[in-house]
């Protein structure tokens, strides 16, 4: 009887821990310095913690500091984005679409057991905006459309300007500003472009006192002040995917895992990116608060 008993109870506990082997699981969910990621992260941690994972999350890193403690096994999970990784950590400057972009990463992390789970549809990519009140009065909708405004702009007699705000690295680097006006068939002389902190831009455009700027796709900046962005119809911004990026050693003893983070990753897109992002920039919500109302409105949570 007494063995009878110590089977039992050991039959318990064997099926005890295999229901709670996730929560014997700790998962290093890193994340970098801006609004997007912190919500990304923030995001990722809440959702496997409510799978049963012990979680710690270790956000507002720089984007090389966050790559180079994954590359060190320092965290296990990220969100990262293809053009990121091709220019910035490989050093790739070919034109790729974007699932070549994304085939690339994938094979080239592959070989430093980094794996590249599903994109989302979230593109956070280079883009140039207008306020919403000038695109409609010019009629804005693509790149093209604002070369030929520009062009008209400086064959009127006499000239008008039209100043742009980009960023300092932009302005200069060799796959910046300069290739951008030569596939797009404008030129703007040194004083319309107006180099300034790419967060300022999104301000001065709000005020009027630029026509057009630098900005970035998923920006909830871009909503919140009624700007427009232009249709890069021409591919010249690379292809920014966010995809979850995660260490192979922490998949294989996590067979779940992958399936989970794939089923996240299906859920996020632009749109829906911006509008987070909008909560926090200029409703100020809690990052936290928007990660998880993101959650459970659609039913992961």
């Amino acid at each position: 009887m007494k063995n009878l008993r110590i089977a039992a109870l050991l039959a318990f506990a064997v099926g005890l821990l295999g229901t709670s082997q996730a929560g014997a699981t700790n998962l290093v969910v890193g994340g970098k310095n801006f609004t997007e990621q912190l919500i990304l992260s923030s995001m990722t941690a809440q959702y496997l913690s409510a799978k049963g994972y012990t979680v710690d999350l270790k956000n507002g890193l720089g984007t090389t500091i966050m790559r180079q403690a994954q590359e060190s096994g320092q965290l296990d999970i990220v969100w990262d984005y293809t053009g990121t990784a091709l220019i910035v950590y490989n050093k790739i400057d070919e034109k790729l679409d974007m699932d070549e972009s994304y085939q690339r990463v994938k094979e080239l992390d592959a070989a430093r057991n980094l794996i590249w789970l599903n994109p989302s549809a979230l593109n956070n990519t280079y883009a140039l905006a207008v306020p919403q009140k000038r695109a409609d009065e010019d009629g804005l909708n693509t790149i093209e459309d604002l070369a030929n405004k520009i062009n008209q702009a400086h064959q009127q007699n006499p000239p008008q300007k039209y100043p742009m705000g980009v960023d300092f690295e932009f302005a200069s680097r060799p796959d910046g500003l300069e290739p951008l006006m030569a596939l797009y068939g404008f030129t703007l002389d040194r004083s319309e472009i107006k180099q300034m902190d790419s967060g300022l831009i999104y301000t001065a455009l709000h005020n009027d006192q630029l026509n057009v700027g630098l900005t970035y796709s998923s920006d909830g900046r871009i909503q919140g002040f009624n700007l427009k962005l232009l249709e890069d119809s021409k591919h010249f911004f690379p292809f920014y995917s966010a995809t979850p990026v995660v260490r192979k050693e922490i998949l294989d003893a996590n067979p779940q895992l992958a399936d989970q983070l794939n089923t996240l990753s299906a859920k996020i897109d632009t749109a829906k990116m911006t509008e987070m992002n909008k909560k926090v920039d200029i409703d100020q919500q809690p990052i936290a608060q928007v990660a998880a109302d993101f959650l459970r409105a659609e039913g992961l949570l």
